[in-house]
């Protein structure tokens, strides 16, 4: 039985595949906010993104089992995978909230770009309540946008928003999969074997995906 009163890490994402950077941002933060786990969560129908451009949702979750399996800090839900509509971050707290004991706190881990949109998530002002955000940036962010968009949402909305600098690691489920279709090496941009498992089952090398 688990310990009540918890600080769970949310770690939400396509994972197309997961990769190093993926990873990297999950210890960081954990570390650095003394987070008890963090929760990898593979989106399911994404609202953003066309179907057409994301791989099949089981071979995006054993990815993401593969890449975790060495940490015991991480683990992974099916929580969005398991559902065939389309799925809100909202939504995907709330039943995670359910599952878990209300002495339980929840960060939602997302970069600093996707923190400056926020309101423009499904039903922003009930989400920003529900749990404390870490905004990872990245270079290139404006830091004074930033910290404007912040102050605002702290204001207007009492919402929890914390900000950390992560290494920088120059690596994209994009980019990977562009690689793997142009047959170009992706050693050591993710967890090798993730790497075996998409050569295995030969994802990503179909000419006509939309990449």
């Amino acid at each position: 039985m688990s310990k009540k009163g918890r600080k769970i890490g949310l770690m939400g994402g396509t994972f197309d595949p997961v990769h190093h950077g993926h990873m990297v941002l999950a210890e960081q933060v954990r570390t650095r906010f003394g987070l008890d786990e963090i929760i990898f969560i593979p989106s399911g129908i994404a609202p953003h993104k066309s179907l057409e451009k994301v791989t099949d949702k089981q071979l995006r979750y054993e990815m993401t089992l593969l890449a975790t399996t060495n940490n015991p800090y991480f683990t992974v839900s099916d929580i969005e995978i398991s559902r065939d509509e389309i799925s809100y971050t909202i939504n995907t707290i709330q039943r995670i909230k359910e599952q878990f004991g209300s002495e339980d706190e929840f960060y939602f881990i997302t970069g600093a770009d996707a923190i400056m949109e926020l309101h423009l998530w499904h039903d922003f002002e009930n989400l920003i309540g529900m749990c404390n955000f870490i905004a990872a940036t990245r270079p290139g962010i404006d830091e004074e946008e930033l910290k404007s968009k912040i102050d605002r949402m702290v204001k207007d909305y009492r919402a929890n928003i914390f900000v950390t600098e992560v290494p920088a690691l120059s690596i994209s489920s994009t980019d990977i999969r562009r690689r793997v279709k142009y047959d170009l090496s992706i050693k050591y941009l993710l967890p090798e074997i993730v790497e075996s498992y998409i050569l295995k089952k030969k994802l990503y090398v179909n000419e006509n995906k939309v990449l």
